[in-house]
């Protein structure tokens, strides 16, 4: 039904134009910007170009720590202790004393091996002196040729005598030393497990006490195989290079979320796998000069693998994952149309990937997904790109190095 104004307006109509007057013309539908009826502007993107840069790649495992060196102290020569020479806990150097053992017997057997010695000694100048005096005789005949063989084979049984009487000596005098049992390295010794009074045997299974260096230590932690073979691979392949020369850094969190203060390297790499996990045990080699990690702590290790030179970043947000877990991305043309490419997901680095499949100097959309169709020309406004510098996840599952 029409409305009164309009019926008004059809009535004036006609004096209008008996006046000389014009119709008033439609004006432009709404929304209308001068193109073909109904056409609309292309949906407006968040774009941004594929950059390339250094990135260092790192992995975060747990581990624990243990010491560098343990020595299980044991004695060496059967007897009573008869003092205990150390304070349970204190550290102490390589050398010194920890238990005494009853010496009495050991100083008996080495002043009974030095007599017997001196009296090897004294014989051997006996018989070195029968030979000499019988080796001018036997020219002329003074003595028989066999008297002077005999005296001869006497002297050089007396000198084995001499040198069998040292090594008796000298073994009576290292055990005679052994009955004070020094610390075999320098560290912290734990507990006394024996107590003055105690008969100890050489090579008894059971230790004195147990003393452990503690400066450095090495942190132990574990890898899976496939992530250690992917790494080695990277390296031969040129794709990661040490990030310092041939050592490879690594940094701790401790128990209480804090970061220890010095850094350690890489020091060993298992060459079996533990065939229950797959696994692969890494060492790394920390100093410790206030003691702050003990043997047993748990930690977690950041190791940074290498530095990829070239790596290719895209924002996380401009992946989307395909019904077969595909990564797909949008790269724009020349002609800013809209195109889905698969690319392949690396590495996680801060709010970024390193993907294979772009290459740098590609745009890319990174927002306004819901807006156009694969195909469709959309309107690009350039993004800002972040500044991502290493990596801190592990290889996402399928990818490659």
């Amino acid at each position: 039904m029409r409305t009164k104004p309009a019926l008004a307006a059809l009535a004036l109509l006609p004096l209008l134009l008996a006046c000389g007057g014009e119709a008033p013309q439609a004006g432009p539908t709404d929304g209308a910007t001068g193109g073909p009826p109904g056409a609309a502007q292309p949906p407006a993107v968040s774009v941004q170009e594929v950059v390339s840069k250094p990135v260092d790649y790192s992995v975060t495992l747990p581990g624990r720590v243990a010491a560098s060196r343990v020595s299980e102290v044991r004695p060496q020569v059967n007897g009573i202790v008869t003092e205990r020479l150390f304070e349970e806990g204190e550290k102490v150097e390589a050398g010194a004393p920890l238990y005494q053992i009853d010496a009495a017997p050991y100083q008996a057997a080495f002043d009974s091996a030095q007599a017997q010695l001196q009296r090897a000694q004294a014989a051997v100048s006996a018989a070195q002196g029968r030979r000499d005096r019988f080796e001018g005789l036997v020219e002329g005949g003074g003595v028989s040729r066999q008297d002077y063989d005999d005296a001869v084979a006497a002297a050089e049984q007396a000198a084995a005598e001499v040198a069998l009487a040292r090594a008796a000596r000298d073994s009576a005098r290292i055990d005679l030393e052994r009955t004070t049992i020094s610390a075999p390295i320098a560290g912290h010794v734990g507990r006394a497990l024996v107590t003055e009074g105690a008969l100890v045997t050489a090579g008894q299974g059971s230790p004195l006490a147990v003393v452990t260096a503690l400066d450095p230590v090495y942190v132990d932690v574990t890898q899976s195989s496939a992530e250690l073979l992917r790494w080695k691979r990277a390296m031969a392949d040129g794709q990661l290079a040490a990030a310092d020369g041939n050592r490879l850094p690594v940094t701790l969190t401790l128990e209480d979320g804090s970061t220890y203060d010095q850094q350690g390297t890489l020091a060993l790499t298992e060459v079996s796998v533990d065939p229950s996990s797959s696994s692969v045990t890494l060492r790394a080699s920390f100093p410790n000069p206030n003691e702050i990690l003990l043997p047993g702590m748990f930690v977690r290790a950041h190791i940074v693998e290498g530095t990829a030179r070239d790596a290719v970043l895209v924002p996380q947000a401009a992946v989307s994952r395909a019904p077969d877990g595909t990564g797909m991305v949008f790269v724009l043309g020349d002609d800013n149309t809209a195109q889905a490419q698969p690319v392949q997901t690396q590495r996680a680095v801060g709010d970024h990937w390193v993907v294979s499949g772009l290459t740098p100097g590609t745009r890319i959309i990174t927002d306004g997904f819901g807006t156009f169709q694969p195909g469709q020309p959309v309107t690009p406004q350039q993004q800002m790109a972040s500044n991502p510098s290493s990596a801190s996840a592990a290889p996402v599952g399928g990818g490659e190095l």
